[in-house]
This record gives structure tokens, C-alpha cells and sequence, in this order.
């Protein structure tokens, strides 16, 4: 059975200019349905829910190709830098293989 490997890319979106929630979610959620319709990933809202000038989200997905999820989460960033119109802080991306393959037969 082939390797199994887990993704997670974690990225804070500043927005300092904004002035209440209301005006970040609008910002944000249109992002989220974005990523979701147009990547194989899930996307969860993670930090910062409470808090008008920035919010951390995650992405992840699952493949049996490590170099086809690097590339596919490096553009969702891409994505991300394009269209949120927030300023991209703090970003990072982790790879894994996930379990042993062994086990899942």
C-alpha cells in the first residue's frame, strides 16, 4: 500500500484597519467558501474568532503524493494572498506521513 501523508498549512490574517467583527467576517468567510470549492482541503476558522484585526485559519488534506500536497497548499497560500484582502502574517506548512501503512491492510 502506498505512504499516506497528512498536510496542514496554518496561516494568521492580519487586519488592523478593520473595526469590528462583523466587518472581519466579511473579509474572511468569503475566503474560507473560496478555498473549499476550489482545493481538495478542509478549512477551519482556528483563532482570533473574537478579535476584529485578525484571525488564524487552517487547511488540511490528505494524499499519497507528498509532492503534489506541498504544491497544492503553496498555491491555496497563494489563494490566500490574492484574495483575502487581509495582510498574511505568520504562515507555516507541515507534512507527514500519517500512521503506518502496514497497519491500514
Amino acid at each position: 500500500m502506498a505512504n499516506i501523508y497528512l498536510a496542514v498549512y496554518l496561516v494568521k490574517l492580519s487586519s488592523p484597519w478593520v473595526k469590528s467583527l462583523k466587518e472581519k467576517r466579511s473579509l474572511i468567510l468569503p475566503v474560507v467558501e473560496k478555498l473549499k470549492s476550489r482545493f481538495p482541503v478542509s478549512v477551519a476558522r482556528l483563532d482570533g474568532l473574537n478579535r476584529h484585526d485578525w484571525e488564524m485559519i487552517g487547511l488540511s488534506a490528505i494524499s499519497h503524493d507528498r509532492v503534489w500536497l506541498e504544491g497544492m497548499m503553496a498555491k491555496a497560500g497563494e489563494f490566500i494572498r490574492a484574495h483575502s484582502g487581509c495582510e498574511v502574517g505568520e504562515d507555516s506548512l507541515e507534512v507527514e506521513l500519517w500512521g503506518d501503512s502496514e497497519e491500514l491492510l
